[in-house]
C-alpha cells in the first residue's frame, strides 16, 4: 500500500489508489486541506524543524510547507518557480553529483546529504537534506530540509 506524506504539514497517510473517493483527483491531506499529498515508496519520518519543498520535474519550485520560511527566511512566493538550486542557493555538492538531478534522473532517494543553503538574508546554513522522486506520471520531486549544528 502507498505511503503519502502532506508537503505542507507533514501529515503521513496510507491510500490505496492516490485518488479522492471514486474521483480522479488526487488525495489532498484531511488533517490541513493541502491540494495534494506526495507518494513515498517507504514510509518518513520528518525530523524536527524540517521543512519540504515540492519541486516539478525539471527541479522548479512547486510549493514550500511550514518550516521552509522557519529554516531559511524565504517566504513561498519567493522560491515559487523559481529553480531549487538556485532558489535556495544549495551547494556542498559537486555539480555532477547534484543530489537533486540524481534524484530525479534515476529514481532514486538520497538520505542524509550534508549541503548547505543561502537564507534570504544571505548567510550560508547547514542542513541535511532528503530527495525523494515522485513515482506518478508528473514526476517532481520532494526535498526535505531540515537544520544541523
Amino acid at each position: 500500500m502507498p505511503y503519502f506524506i502532506c508537503p505542507n504539514c507533514q501529515q503521513r497517510s496510507l491510500d490505496h489508489d492516490g485518488r479522492e473517493g471514486l474521483l480522479d483527483q488526487a488525495v489532498a491531506c484531511q488533517r490541513c486541506g493541502f491540494g495534494f499529498l506526495f507518494e513515498l515508496m517507504d514510509d518518513y519520518y520528518p525530523a524536527p524543524g524540517v521543512g519540504f519543498v515540492v519541486c516539478d520535474r525539471d527541479r522548479r519550485v512547486l510549493a514550500s510547507g511550514r518550516g521552509v520560511f522557519e529554516l531559511t527566511g524565504f517566504q513561498e512566493g519567493d522560491v515559487l518557480g523559481r529553480d531549487l538550486v538556485e532558489a535556495l542557493g544549495l551547494t556542498g555538492f559537486q555539480l555532477e553529483r547534484n543530489p537533486a538531478q540524481l534524484a530525479l534522473d534515476w529514481g532514486v532517494r538520497r538520505l542524509g546529504e550534508q549541503i548547505e543553503l543561502r537564507t534570504r538574508a544571505g548567510q550560508r546554513k547547514p542542513v541535511t537534506a532528503d530527495f525523494f522522486p515522485a513515482y506518478d506520471n508528473d514526476g517532481g520531486l520532494l526535498v526535505a530540509l531540515a537544520p544541523r549544528s
